[in-house]
């Protein structure tokens, strides 16, 4: 048993070497430790806090982010409205000029046709009386062609004018 239990000169110079090395250590090497693990508490804590405050930037920048895009989506619906008004007017103003041209050249065609018309109306009457006072003149010719014929038709023409 004596393997298991100690003896006390064993212990003896056990805890004055544990004592020893227990004040080198509190001597020389605990503050460096202490001051090592606050450090890096320290520097844990400020990287939590950047990380914080990275999220909190990265939360504002979504944030501004999802403005920024509703805003242009909302300049894009306007932009996309005014054209289609400026197409809708452009299409209107065709229209119109279109309709105003179309009455114009109606309007020059007809009055072409009616200045046609009145032409040939005049020239169909220049033919007539033209044809009338030739079939006139043969007439005239031969039922004038003796004196006596020449009085019957003087008298008769006095007789209707007297009616007249």
């Amino acid at each position: 048993m004596e393997l298991v239990t100690p003896g006390f000169g064993l212990l003896f110079w056990m805890i004055i070497s544990f004592g020893l090395v227990l004040w080198i250590l509190k001597k020389f090497a605990w503050k460096p430790i202490l001051n090592a693990l606050k450090e890096r508490e320290h520097s844990i804590e400020d990287a939590l806090l950047s990380a914080e405050k990275a999220h909190e930037e990265m939360m504002k920048l979504e944030a501004d982010n999802e403005a920024m895009i509703r805003k242009v989506k909302v300049e894009r619906d306007g932009l996309l409205k005014e054209a289609r008004q400026v197409k809708e007017k452009m299409i209107q103003e065709a229209k119109e000029q279109a309709s105003e041209e179309a009455g114009k050249i109606i309007e020059a065609a007809r009055l072409s046709i009616e200045n046609e018309k009145t032409a040939a109306i005049a020239d169909i009457k220049n033919q007539v009386a033209t044809f009338s006072v030739e079939i006139a003149e043969k007439i005239l010719k031969q039922k004038l062609a003796g004196k006596e014929d020449q009085k019957e038709l003087i008298d008769k023409l006095l007789n209707e004018i007297k009616f007249n």
